[in-house]
């Protein structure tokens, strides 16, 4: 269970659910009170919509600010214990991270949105990497040889991260729509037990077949499983359901959960 504990942030404010403030509440009050244990119970919501999530009559227990506003809000009085930001093109993580950390609470982890090819020589102790993996357009989702160097780069330097957009389902499949191959969160967990493990994380990106990437997730050692979710630390889906759906049907987790 290691493998999916705490694995998905609740992104039902952005597309394409796009959820209103008050329905994706009301789903993430029911999702809290349900305990499932793979997800993470973190409402994640953009810098300015704050004031309408503070105007609700039902505050999250746990709340990710997406750093969409010039200058960081206000966080003391919301139980925020995660910040993303994505990194401006001219500037360093290093810079960004020196600049944002002075004012969030101490509690509050820091990820920068980073390119997967761009290389980044200077994320700061305590500071983690965000990666995306698709979006709403076909050029907006990665190469799985693309996403495999990000992997590779965080493992080595041991650095966390999270993913967000384009993980709809557990294994990678086709998008008609889109004309694009989707990744699979399955495919994303695995790919990093392959690089702990010292294994190219690409193969396992690319992997279609179901049967073996439940044979894969089944023999994960604990060891790797603790490492591979110390790197990974959640990642953002705008449907909730759809993920537990995803593990109870290949059997990977079990029905109640």
């Amino acid at each position: 269970m290691t493998l999916y504990t705490a694995l998905v942030d609740d992104a039902g404010l952005f597309p394409p659910t796009s959820l209103h403030m008050s329905d994706a509440l009301d789903r993430h009050r029911r999702d809290q009170e349900r305990g499932s244990p793979v997800l993470t119970h973190r409402f994640l919501c953009p810098a300015d919509r704050l004031d309408r999530l503070r105007a609700e009559p039902f505050t999250p227990r746990r709340i990710g600010v997406i750093l969409d506003t010039p200058e960081p809000p206000g966080l003391g009085d919301l139980p925020v214990d995660l910040a993303e930001v994505k990194l401006p093109p001219e500037r360093s993580v290093e810079e960004l991270a020196r600049e944002l950390l002075p004012r969030l609470p101490k509690e509050v982890r820091l990820f920068v949105e980073v390119p997967p090819t761009k290389f980044v020589a200077d994320v700061p102790e305590g500071v983690g990497l965000k990666v995306r993996c698709g979006g709403a357009r076909p050029e907006e989702f990665p190469q799985a040889e693309q996403l495999g160097s990000f992997i590779r780069f965080c493992v080595a330097g041991d650095i966390p991260f999270k993913a967000t957009a384009g993980l709809h389902h557990a294994v990678r499949h086709f998008d008609p729509a889109l004309g694009v191959d989707r990744h699979g969160f399955l495919n994303l967990l695995l790919a990093v037990c392959e690089a702990v493990e010292g294994r190219d994380p690409v193969p396992a990106l690319r992997a279609t077949d179901v049967g073996q990437l439940v044979r894969m997730a089944r023999a994960v050692p604990e060891q790797t499983a603790k490492r591979a979710r110390h790197l990974l630390v959640s990642y953002g889906s705008c449907n909730t359901a759809t993920p537990l759906d995803d593990l109870k049907t290949l059997n990977l987790i079990e029905e109640d959960m």
